[in-house]
């Protein structure tokens, strides 16, 4: 499965690039995330809740993140296990160009599962991941107004 997107957030470059490296604001971003620890600069571990159809797992996961040439482009790849649901593996490049004063966003992630998720079918899982995708974009450049505006 592969999405790519983009997003236009209000707020430069550096702030945005420091946001997306920043647990607190990922963790209140992400959605169903219940605890997100940050071991290194480079290492998170997450704990996130979903529901994906009939299908609700507990997803417990690593995150790497490769600064490549921050803070214009990272790369991240994860892979999450939520007991008998399956699991899920993944990455993302993330690219981040200022304009008009703020940020656009591009992003590209691929992601693969297993277990019962991949019994759920490839329409509802694409589905399922766009929404979360979206909800975690918005939610994130809230988070970065929010910021702004303090």
């Amino acid at each position: 499965m592969e999405l790519s997107d983009e997003i236009f957030i209000n707020a430069p470059r550096d702030e945005v690039y420091a946001a997306l490296n920043d647990p607190e604001v990922l963790q209140k971003a992400i959605p169903g995330c219940e605890e997100l620890i940050k071991h290194s600069d480079t290492e998170l571990e997450a704990k996130v809740v979903l529901k994906i159809g009939p299908v609700k797992a507990k997803f417990s996961g690593q995150v790497t993140l490769s600064p490549d040439a921050p803070p214009e482009r990272f790369s991240l790849t994860g892979q999450g296990n939520g007991g008998a649901a399956g699991f899920a593996k993944g990455g993302a490049e993330v690219v981040l160009t200022e304009q008009d004063g703020g940020t656009l966003l591009t992003y590209t992630a691929k992601a693969d599962i297993g277990g019962k998720l991949a019994q759920l079918g490839s329409r509802l899982i694409q589905s399922t991941a766009k929404k979360l995708a979206a909800k975690f974009f918005k939610s994130f450049s809230e988070e970065m107004e929010k910021a702004e505006a303090a």
